[in-house]
């Protein structure tokens, strides 16, 4: 009897220290979105990411965080596979449970191969052109629903994967597609990467810039804890001047 409780009293110890081991790591996925957030363990794993980092620290919490596809990404953060996402609209996943404060702000734009006439005006010019977008994303409502009806057609080409912006920008250069439909900042970043900044041009804006955040899990417990620490935690970040450290980091300007 005695040997029974010592192991059932061993078993639930180690089933409280695995419980606490658990909550002590906190999981984000996206898809690459620099200079929101990049590749995982480099020196600038992305701006977001390094606020959470900071942030979770404070508790006593680490950050796991890894790519994935966008709309694999937001699927399995609903469905407690992970704690977060970030770089999210409330548009994205408006179940989702997001912070008091956004942790940026961002348009949406247009961008085409330099020499290109094509400018945005209007749905209507959309029309006549291919577009090239990332799937899973939200980018206005009357856009939104353009891509459902164009689905099948060619004229609207969805990608899903780690590097789909890079996939979008290779097959607009080379003729496949003639716009691609992306955040100014992102593009930057991107195009910079690859070399191709003269070879690129703005094209038009979609919307007016719309706050980014990070956004955590419907299906965990601890989401309400999560988002708790993240709308505080950003505000001591730009009391602190810790905020405009990180940003200083990547050059971009605080949002607010």
């Amino acid at each position: 009897m005695r040997r029974m409780n010592s192991l059932k009293y061993c078993f639930l110890f180690l089933l409280f220290f695995s419980t606490i081991c658990h909550s002590s790591t906190v999981t984000i996925r996206a898809d690459e979105w620099y200079p929101i957030n990049g590749i995982p363990d480099s020196d600038k794993p992305g701006y977001m990411i390094e606020i959470a980092q900071m942030i979770m620290a404070e508790h006593g919490h680490t950050v796991e965080y890894r790519i994935m596809p966008w709309k694999r990404s937001v699927q399995q953060v609903r469905d407690g596979s992970f704690d977060c996402v970030v770089g999210a609209y409330k548009e994205d996943a408006p179940d989702f449970l997001f912070p008091d404060d956004a942790w940026g702000s961002i348009a949406s734009s247009f961008y085409v191969k330099k020499g290109s006439d094509w400018l945005y005006k209007g749905m209507e010019s959309i029309k006549s052109v291919k577009v090239g977008v990332i799937g899973g994303y939200a980018y206005s409502d009357t856009f939104d629903e353009y891509i459902l009806e164009s689905k099948g057609s060619s004229m609207v080409q969805v990608i899903n994967a780690n590097n789909a912006l890079e996939q979008n920008i290779k097959k607009m250069l080379k003729g496949r597609i003639d716009v691609v439909l992306e955040s100014h900042l992102v593009m930057e970043a991107k195009l910079k990467t690859m070399g191709l900044s003269n070879e690129v041009a703005f094209a038009g804006e979609l919307v007016a810039a719309k706050d980014m955040y990070i956004a955590c899990s419907p299906a965990r417990s601890t989401s309400k804890v999560y988002t708790k620490y993240f709308s505080e935690g950003i505000r001591k970040l730009r009391s602190s001047g810790k905020l405009k450290q990180i940003l200083d980091k990547y050059g971009l300007k605080d949002w607010k």
